[in-house]
């Protein structure tokens, strides 16, 4: 059991953060896994301006005080946003006790059969009360399902066939495309008509067609015009 001395607070009892491990610099598995993280959080930073929420990859959660972190491979969280010092031993993870909730959604990403996504992780995030958790097992590692939605209703995870996340208002698709170079299929976030949530330069990449798109209309125009005799810088 995680030694942790409790300090007082505001009439509260919170563990001290200098007695746990925020960190162990374990490296991220995969190549594929740690794509398809950043790819989740691109798009939703991209896509989701002037909303407040936390989205991160592989940032411990601290759950329980007498209990080490837990560490998605994505987490979000609505209303709330990392603290201004994040170098702050406090600040480094995300300590339930100071946020003040728990993630509405945690991913995990199935790599191999050993990572117990369907057994204590589904449990831990059951406890701690996480509105959606997220299996994307794409190698079909754990069964036939490429995509395990749980819901957390009352006390316990339900499966559901549902992708739209209604309590945070974003859906989940597979969506086969380009990301960084890579071919493949990628879970991905999308709106209530399921249409995906754009990265950052795929917002860029189409607002440069649009541009480009613009420039051969109004050149065209400017061709049509001359060919009436009227020249359109004079116009």
């Amino acid at each position: 059991m995680l030694d942790v001395t409790l300090v007082s607070e505001n009439d509260y009892y919170i563990p001290d953060a200098n007695k746990l491990v925020t960190e162990d610099d374990t490296p991220v598995d995969n190549f594929a896994s740690e794509k398809q993280q950043r790819f989740l959080v691109n798009a939703l930073y991209s896509s989701q301006a002037g909303q407040i929420f936390l989205a991160a990859t592989n940032v411990g959660i601290f759950h329980t005080a007498n209990q080490p972190a837990i560490v998605p491979d994505v987490f979000v969280s609505l209303q709330v946003q990392v603290p201004e010092n994040w170098w702050e031993k406090s600040n480094r993870s995300y300590m339930i006790w100071h946020f003040g909730k728990p993630p509405e959604v945690v991913i995990e990403i199935v790599s191999n059969k050993v990572g117990n996504e369907l057994g204590e992780k589904l449990h831990i995030y059951e406890q701690m009360r996480a509105s959606y958790y997220i299996v994307y097992d794409p190698n079909q590692q754990l069964g036939e399902s490429v995509l395990r939605i749980y819901e957390l209703r009352g006390m316990r995870y339900l499966e559901t066939t549902q992708t739209w996340l209604e309590q945070v208002e974003l859906g989940l698709t597979l969506w086969e495309g380009e990301f960084e170079g890579r071919q493949d299929v990628w879970l991905r976030w999308c709106d209530a008509e399921g249409n995906i949530l754009l990265t950052g330069d795929e917002r860029a990449t189409k607002a440069e067609i649009r541009a480009n798109t613009a420039e051969e209309r109004a050149q065209i125009l400017a061709a049509q015009l001359r060919a009436l005799g009227v020249e359109p810088d004079t116009l």
